[in-house]
């Protein structure tokens, strides 16, 4: 009897172990705001209909990914610098804040973000163009649906014949080279060389630096 209660207490303590690591590994914007989630938040009904994990003001899944995220109600003006490790959101809660109006590039690399909640006179970064249904609400406003807009009409055209278009954000674009291409326009072929890259910054480098050593020279033996 005692070795399984001693048993059970080793078990205890490993899981409690645990728990304070992963809690020590969670990204700082889950922590940006204190306690936890809203029980009524639809980022909550959204782990729990999918069985993932929610700890502080994010919702996880099992590597650790944020797949929601609740900072409603966290007096913030901006979504500070740390916003960015959320880019992997499919839904996003920032109700209830005094947020900056214009937030047109702070979704960049958002491309999974589905369903994004703000305050009322927050526009929907990208404006209505980028999502499938935008709803308005008397305390907030509901951004639905990201539309990826490199399938829209005349879209594509803007990248050049060896790029091809790619979402980067709710309204926002941005043109991948083709394998094998590179630099401005995608217009270089082959491989960018960082040897010899490095190799020209070396080189100019030293050079200015014996100029002014021998300028510095002249200068004492004038002197």
């Amino acid at each position: 009897m005692a070795s399984r209660e001693s048993g059970g207490s080793r078990a205890a303590a490993l899981l409690l172990l645990l728990g304070v690591g992963r809690a020590l590994a969670l990204p700082e914007i889950c922590t940006l705001c204190p306690g936890g989630m809203h029980n009524l938040s639809r980022v909550a009904a959204y782990c729990e209909d999918t069985s993932k994990l929610m700890q502080a003001r994010c919702c996880l899944n099992q590597k650790g990914t944020i797949l929601g995220l609740d900072l409603q109600n966290c007096s913030l003006k901006d979504p500070g610098p740390n916003f960015l490790q959320a880019y992997t959101a499919i839904i996003i809660d920032l109700q209830a804040n005094p947020l900056k109006d214009d937030l047109a590039h702070t979704f960049r690399g958002f491309t999974q973000l589905q369903t994004l909640i703000l305050p009322q006179d927050v526009p929907c970064p990208g404006g209505s163009n980028a999502w499938d249904n935008v709803t308005s609400f008397k305390d907030k406003q509901i951004c639905q649906g990201q539309r990826d807009l490199c399938n829209s009409t005349g879209s594509p055209d803007m990248c050049p014949e060896n790029g091809s278009c790619a979402s980067d954000g709710p309204g926002l674009l941005q043109c991948v080279c083709a394998d094998g291409f590179h630099g401005y326009k995608c217009m270089r072929q082959g491989s960018f060389s960082l040897l010899m890259f490095f190799g020209i910054l070396g080189s100019t480098t030293l050079a200015i630096s014996i100029l002014l050593w021998g300028s510095q020279r002249r200068k004492a033996k004038a002197s």
